[in-house]
């Protein structure tokens, strides 16, 4: 089993920066994939940006290209989401993933974290 746990969220400025973790732990042989996901109240969650383990590969939704930037430090099995000019629209809670190669291209992870709140205010 897979334990993935966030942390690095709370409240901030439109405009200001975050930076969000995700530790792995436990069984990690069976996915080589990992994601950032977010889920604002009232609305269904949804893909951020995802990276290849090996590789450091990366790819991110449109809404926030140019202004988050996902990494990985392999030696802690630990993944990052840095946020910068943060909009009152990216306020959600913000949860890990991980999974499989094809995770990657499909958006369909096996394991996740339990959550870190992020809000930005006006």
């Amino acid at each position: 089993q897979v334990q993935l746990v966030e942390s690095g969220g709370g409240l901030v400025q439109a405009g200001g920066s975050l930076r969000l973790s995700c530790a792995a732990s436990g069984r990690t042989f069976s996915w080589s994939a990992m994601g950032w996901f977010r889920q604002a109240p009232g609305k269904e969650r949804e893909f951020v940006a995802a990276i290849k383990w090996n590789s450091g590969t990366t790819r991110y939704t449109d809404s926030v290209k140019g202004r988050f930037t996902i990494s990985r430090d392999s030696a802690k099995n630990t993944m990052y989401l840095q946020l910068n000019s943060l909009k009152p629209e990216d306020t959600a809670d913000y949860y890990c993933a991980a999974g499989p190669l094809g995770s990657y291209y499909t958006n369909a992870y096996d394991y996740w974290g339990q959550g870190t709140q992020v809000t930005v205010s006006s």
